[in-house]
């Protein structure tokens, strides 16, 4: 049984100075650190803060009697801790809030934010100077975090609280080390919905855009010499070898698509690619080691300016949750199908049995 969780305490300053995930109470410390596992390659429990602190450390610990997970080089969090309704009260935190772990990270600023949408409401929390660098990592994470585990972020400056809607996290990604052909792709998404069609709409190839080139001059200015008459006609004949064997093989294709249309709910869009850059959760597993096949399940909305609302509106939450039982059933096929992981737009993992 773990030990009782120690007090947020409500008359020490020092929480307030500091980053806050509040989280409800069916959250184990031991969710936040995969979730810290998925995003920093340093995530690991680093300690336990003594109960005191010794004489000179007080600055440098928040508080005492928790443990300490380190996100990366110079950001940590300490917790949880055990937040009281006072608590809860002082800082502004959701009424749910049961624990909270206390985030120490370099402030690091940079440009007021541009203009445009702020889904994670870091806009808004910070007017004057945007987070950049490690904060801004870390911030990112504490919203992605908060987001799937229904829980809320408090930040240092102005104790803004960012509480992240759970169902703005729609688009899942399938990883995979197999590649499905655009018909059997297809015919895998049609289980979901037998309205799914492919899009394969190809760009022709253009050729090569040419610039105008001076002649080529050798040091004393004068021109090189060209190429002999011969040499040039063994390039060429080369040259056309080559094209006739790429052009008498078959075409490789790199992805394709499958479109459902739900219409004035937008799309559901399913993208088949290749992708050697591979996600850190997935990173050291036998079959990611030359890279991944990724089927992203994405929803496009109708109105792409409402995506990016922090609190969007009742039309488009409405047509966010039709869409989103759609990304998932597609997504639980596919996986069926071609086996792997299935992640959120966080790369955070997703149990295929809760899909």
């Amino acid at each position: 049984m773990p030990p009782p969780m120690p007090d947020l305490p409500v008359d020490d300053p020092r929480p307030a100075r500091h980053h806050l995930l509040a989280l409800p109470d069916d959250v184990g410390a031991e969710e936040v650190e995969v979730l810290a596992l998925s995003r920093f390659t340093a995530a690991g429990w680093d300690r336990r803060v003594p109960q005191t602190a010794p004489r000179g450390r007080a600055a440098r610990e928040p508080l005492a009697g928790v443990g300490v997970l380190r996100l990366s080089r110079h950001s940590t969090m300490a917790g949880p801790y055990a937040v009281t309704p006072d608590a809860v009260r002082a800082l502004g935190l959701p009424d749910d809030t049961a624990a909270a772990f206390v985030v120490t990270s370099p402030r690091e600023r940079g440009e007021p934010p541009y203009p445009g949408g702020d889904r994670e409401g870091l806009k808004r929390a910070f007017p004057d100077a945007m987070p950049i660098r490690d904060e801004e990592r870390v911030l990112r994470w504490l919203v992605d975090a908060a987001r799937r585990l229904g829980g809320a972020v408090r930040v240092a400056d102005g104790g803004v609280v960012l509480i992240p809607d759970p169902g703005a996290a729609v688009d899942l990604t399938v990883f995979s080390d197999v590649w499905l052909e655009p018909a059997t792709g297809l015919a895998v998404v049609q289980r979901a919905t037998p309205s799914a069609r492919l899009a394969l709409d190809a760009v022709p190839w253009q050729g090569p855009s040419i610039t105008p080139q001076a002649p080529a001059t050798g040091p004393d200015g004068a021109p090189l010499t060209r190429l002999g008459e011969r040499a040039r006609r063994r390039v060429h004949d080369r040259s056309a070898d080559f094209d006739a064997a790429a052009l008498a093989g078959p075409d490789e294709l790199t992805g394709y698509g499958v479109e459902v249309d739900l219409g004035p709910d937008g799309l559901v869009v399913v993208e088949a690619g290749g992708d050697e850059v591979v996600p850190l959760v997935l990173r050291g597993l036998p079959w990611t080691a030359q890279g991944v096949v990724t089927y992203r399940v994405r929803w496009e909305p109708a109105d792409l300016e409402e995506l990016e609302r922090e609190h969007p509106s009742e039309a488009h939450r409405t047509a966010r949750a039709r869409a989103q039982g759609l990304v998932a059933a597609a997504a639980r096929e596919v996986h069926a199908v071609v086996g792997g992981e299935v992640a959120d737009a966080a790369e955070f993992l997703v149990d295929p049995a809760d899909l």
